[in-house]
């Protein structure tokens, strides 16, 4: 029982980071003039208006259980970029809303981490709140620089594509049917613990 409840603890934290990411989308989107994502009451910390079957519940906790890389995602929030005043601007804002957010979440964690250190000793309610302080300090730096990766689907390449010419972008957004299989092929190769694992370590020891 005690074995279950950290990996409740985490899929719970998960699951509310996801909503926060998807919301941060809707609000930015919102703020710039497609009202799209409010329309479809998306503009919500409420799980379950974001909640995708698969990738928010399935995926999570097959991962979660066995150990397996922990791959999540939630049902994207719809932008119609022809709304916006600067269409590509706007849309790259709109993309890093997502792990910017995440990042707020994550130094949330690291806060309440330093707050309840002196009362970890004492046993009581420090120790519960201190796992899920680590779960949201965790999870959402690993959900930051995993969606920051300049894959197509993810916001890192809709921010790369914010800031690179044209011409260029275009031809990232030509991969984004590939977007899986490069994401899949990184994982499989090994690739993955490097270019998300590294800086999520260092990050880590340097915000603890």
């Amino acid at each position: 029982m005690d074995s279950i409840v950290p990996i409740l603890i985490s899929f719970l934290v998960l699951v509310f980071s996801l909503a926060v990411h998807e919301s941060a989308h809707a609000w930015a989107a919102d703020r710039l003039g497609d009202p799209t994502a409010r329309t479809l009451g998306r503009v919500s910390l409420n799980p379950i208006v974001h909640v995708d079957p698969i990738g928010t519940v399935v995926f999570p906790l097959v991962g979660l259980f066995t150990g397996a890389p922990l791959i999540g995602w939630a049902k994207p929030v719809p932008v119609a970029t022809w709304r916006f005043e600067h269409p590509r601007r706007d849309y790259l804002m709109v993309a890093a809303a997502g792990p910017l957010s995440n990042l707020s979440l994550a130094f949330v964690g690291v806060v309440a981490l330093r707050l309840l250190r002196p009362g970890l000793d004492g046993g009581g309610v420090a120790a519960p709140l201190a796992e899920v302080a680590w779960a949201l300090l965790s999870i959402n730096l690993l959900l930051a620089i995993f969606n920051l990766l300049p894959i197509p689907r993810l916001d890192g390449s809709t921010v790369l594509a914010g800031v690179l010419p044209e011409r260029m972008a275009a031809g990232l957004d030509r991969l984004r049917p590939y977007g899986f299989v490069l994401l899949y092929a990184l994982m499989l190769s090994g690739a993955f613990s490097i270019v998300v694992g590294v800086p999520y370590r260092q990050l880590l020891q340097w915000l603890l």
